[in-house]
């Protein structure tokens, strides 16, 4: 189960090994460098791979993304596109002999298709909005894409509308419910709609017409959201349409609707909680899908729902790890086996993001891949599972194996290089006894070039969520080893409330988001200066963002001597505001129990500002101006308590990025001021 990130690792360790001369320590300007690999497609026989490679322009301050092909058995690999408009989102053609593609090389984002054995790209819609998301019909005959139409209008009347909003001189925004504004866009009244391309008669028509709601889902959704059936008459699609109560409701439903949109979408779930990822089965006699159980709660365990297609009768599957009562675990994304027995899974699983299959007979799991960061994990040739991977030792890889959990290979080796150039800090795995005697999990990673005679400064790194999780991957934003590339030594706590260790451990911070989780972080901490006597304990910061940079203020006023320096990205400051200033109320109200005006104390009882007087730690504050899921007052607020009561502090704001730093010149800025603030503090 280890091999694919053991082979990670040895190119990693050889690194390491290196002479300095040859290499140089791991930083900022390696994890932007490095071939990002995503939306991995197998190709109808089973054969060939095509996905998107995104690299970074430094001079340009963005991505660029193309579409890459690679054989199944890791004999070749070439890049097929080289326009320098962004090219992404590979769909194969029934045949295998083409790629759909969405690229913006026209002006606009649009449809192009090109022959896998080469040639020159054509255009193939040419419609007046741009397209974001694709799927191909199992019959070849039509596309589904998405655009962004306001609701019962066409394409054409809604780029009319555009146009003609632009042109006026007053630019007021009137508003009369919520949601008025979504992680970093304010909201015109345009939803994602499905269209269905007749390729034939180059005509869209609007699969969900007046439905006030959107799929893909926003923000991050994309084709997950939606399924064809293989006879290509059908479109399943996950959406929330719930009017008024957007806000605060997780009711997605499924609904289904003719190819031909000769009738209106029908709602085939009435489950009142989140209804997701369709995917039909290769005979199109099931359904499979994704369902959580209790409304309200974005973060509760995703099961797998089987539907018969032809009766609607439905059977859920919880996925296990084992039959431990933490060994329950929270299904991702879904792909059938061939043979439509199986269905392959990602999960998170004991700091690791493992691929499940699951008999659809029996509803047993086994694990198929069990370390390391999974993705897409789908059939390919030889009876053979293609997937992506990556760890805390490397960008994502493209490898296969054997349905039997042997033999994984090798696909893609983009990055080879890149890795071998810079030296890395070992990454290990530890486990403590934490809040209730529960056993929680962490790790360190060492510094580069680790002398085990020296001290060394230790980057405590607290994730975001609270349902999340800190764990064998390849970040691009809190990367472990950008810490151990500089000399710190990185320590990583899953608290109580994080993600791979069982719903009920999940569960048990709601209305505790400042108790178990605190106390997991201090044991923890505690634990790794005691096993690790290379740790100076005296001198170690901590750096959160999003719920761990509502944890650094938390700490502030909870335990204001235990650190030398804090850093705060996009953390909440006042708990009972951040509920009337966020986008998403649902999630408030399920963590909290209701709203501040029901439930004041709960809102109270764990919210940093009522401990601001005993703050003292040096800070460093740094916020988004674009974020709306905690907006950037509360991190001005923040740098206003801190330099009120006279503490060292710092506050770096971006105009122009939301929760995440996405540029890659922020990103630099970004690493450069937070290592430059630990120096200062810890060095």
């Amino acid at each position: 189960m280890g091999s694919a990130l053991l082979l990670v690792g040895v190119l990693s360790l050889t690194a390491v090994s290196a002479g300095a001369s040859a290499t140089h320590p791991f930083s900022v300007h390696d994890m932007l460098a490095m071939d990002r690999i995503s939306d991995p497609q197998v190709s109808p026989d089973g054969s060939l791979v095509a996905f998107t490679v995104r690299v970074t322009d430094l001079a340009a301050n963005r991505g660029r993304t193309d579409i890459h092909l690679a054989a199944v058995d890791g004999s070749w690999t070439r890049r097929l596109t080289t326009h320098e408009a962004s090219d992404s989102q590979a769909r194969w053609a029934p045949d295998g002999k083409s790629l759909y593609f969405l690229s913006t090389r026209s002006g606009s984002s649009q449809v192009w298709r090109i022959a896998v054995d080469g040639g020159e790209a054509e255009q193939v819609t040419r419609l007046p909005l741009d397209v974001d998301t694709l799927a191909v019909s199992p019959t070849g005959t039509h596309l589904v894409l998405a655009m962004s139409v306001f609701p019962g209008s066409s394409p054409e009347d809604t780029k009319a509308r555009l146009d003609a909003k632009e042109g006026a001189k007053a630019s007021g925004m009137l508003f009369d419910r919520l949601m008025v504004r979504h992680w970093d866009s304010w909201l015109d009244g345009r939803r994602n709609h499905l269209f269905a391309y007749d390729l034939k008669a180059g005509a869209a028509v609007d699969l969900m017409g007046a439905m006030d709601a959107d799929c893909p889902t926003r923000p991050f959704g994309g084709s997950e959201d939606f399924d064809i059936s293989p006879d290509g008459r059908t479109v399943v699609f996950s959406a929330k349409d719930v009017g008024r109560e957007e806000a605060w409701s997780t009711n997605y439903d499924l609904f289904a609707v003719p190819m031909d949109g000769s009738q209106p979408p029908r709602k085939l779930t009435s489950n009142p909680a989140w209804d997701a990822a369709p995917l039909f089965s290769p005979d199109g006699q099931t359904l499979a899908y994704l369902a959580m159980g209790r409304p309200g709660y974005e973060s509760d365990r995703f099961d797998i729902v089987l539907r018969n297609w032809a009766t609607g009768a439905e059977r859920t599957i919880t996925v296990r790890a084992d039959d431990s009562p933490r060994g329950d675990r929270s299904a991702g994304e879904l792909a059938w086996s061939t043979d439509g027995k199986e269905l392959y899974c990602t999960a998170d699983h004991l700091g690791q993001k493992a691929i499940f299959a699951v008999n659809v007979a029996t509803g047993t799991s086994r694990i198929v891949v069990g370390e390391g960061t999974c993705l897409a994990p789908q059939p390919a040739a030889g009876g053979r599972i293609l997937y992506g991977m990556h760890s805390l030792l490397g960008p994502t890889e493209l490898y296969t194996i054997a349905g039997d959990c042997r033999d994984a290979c090798r696909v893609t080796r983009l990055n080879d290089a890149k890795v071998a150039a810079a030296r890395w800090g070992r990454p290990e795995q530890f486990t403590f006894t934490g809040a209730e005697g529960d056993t929680v999990y962490g790790y360190i990673v060492y510094p580069v070039d680790f002398d085990a005679k020296k001290k060394y400064p230790v980057a405590f790194l607290i994730h975001g969520g609270p349902q999340g999780s800190f764990g064998n991957d390849f970040h691009y934003r809190w990367n472990p080893q950008a810490y151990a590339g500089a000399g710190y030594a990185a320590v990583m706590i899953d608290f109580h409330g994080s993600t791979g260790y069982g719903q009920a451990f999940t569960d048990s911070i709601n209305r505790d988001w400042g108790g178990k989780p605190l106390e997991d972080l201090l044991i923890g901490l505690d634990v790794a200066l005691k096993r690790y006597p290379f740790l100076d304990g005296s001198r170690v910061a901590a750096l959160g963002a999003s719920y761990g940079g509502y944890m650094i203020n938390w700490i502030a006023g909870k335990a204001p001597d235990r650190f030398k320096a804090l850093v705060c990205h996009d953390g909440n400051l006042d708990e009972r505001m951040a509920y009337f200033d966020t986008d998403e109320l649902w999630f408030p109200e399920w963590e909290r129990g209701g709203t501040p005006w029901e439930v004041p104390e709960s809102y109270r009882k764990h919210n940093p500002i009522e401990l601001v007087q005993n703050w003292k730690t040096p800070m460093l504050v740094i916020h988004g101006v674009k974020d709306y899921r905690v907006v950037y007052t509360q991190g001005l607020s923040t740098f206003t308590a801190l330099q009120r009561r006279g503490i060292p502090s710092k506050l770096l704001i971006f105009p122009d990025e939301n929760h995440w730093v996405l540029k890659p010149a922020n990103s630099i800025q970004w690493h450069e001021t937070v290592l430059g603030w630990l120096n200062q503090w810890l060095k």
